[in-house]
């Protein structure tokens, strides 16, 4: 492999180590803060938002095709709508992933080879 895709794997990597640690160690140094002075911690705003928050951002960046075409625009359309029907009838989180990742790679071969 090349040295920029192994900086680019150890920043990732270091990214998300910080994204998961830094709350946790927050929210220990909250917890014993506030144990310390005999009174009541409660979990702030943020950190209850802040899973959510990073899912919506990776799915903001995965709607954008990569390579913009009509074809790329068309799987990722189609694909989202068939996401969000798998889910609203399951209400499960793998099955609609699995669905709708691969209805797009369906709809895109097809477009390319057939369009």
């Amino acid at each position: 492999m090349q040295t920029d895709i192994w900086i680019a794997i150890i920043v990732a990597a270091i990214g998300t180590y910080v994204l998961r640690v830094a709350p946790l160690l927050w929210t220990q140094r909250h917890f014993n803060k506030h144990k310390a002075n005999n009174t009541q911690a409660r979990l702030p705003t943020w950190l209850s938002v802040l899973g959510p928050l990073m899912i919506a951002a990776m799915l903001g960046a995965s709607l954008i095709p990569k390579a913009p075409s009509a074809a790329s625009w068309i799987a990722t359309g189609v694909a989202t709508v068939i996401t969000i029907l798998v889910w609203r009838k399951t209400k499960a989180l793998g099955l609609p992933v699995f669905v709708g990742v691969a209805v797009f790679g369906v709809i895109y071969w097809c477009a390319l080879h057939f369009l």
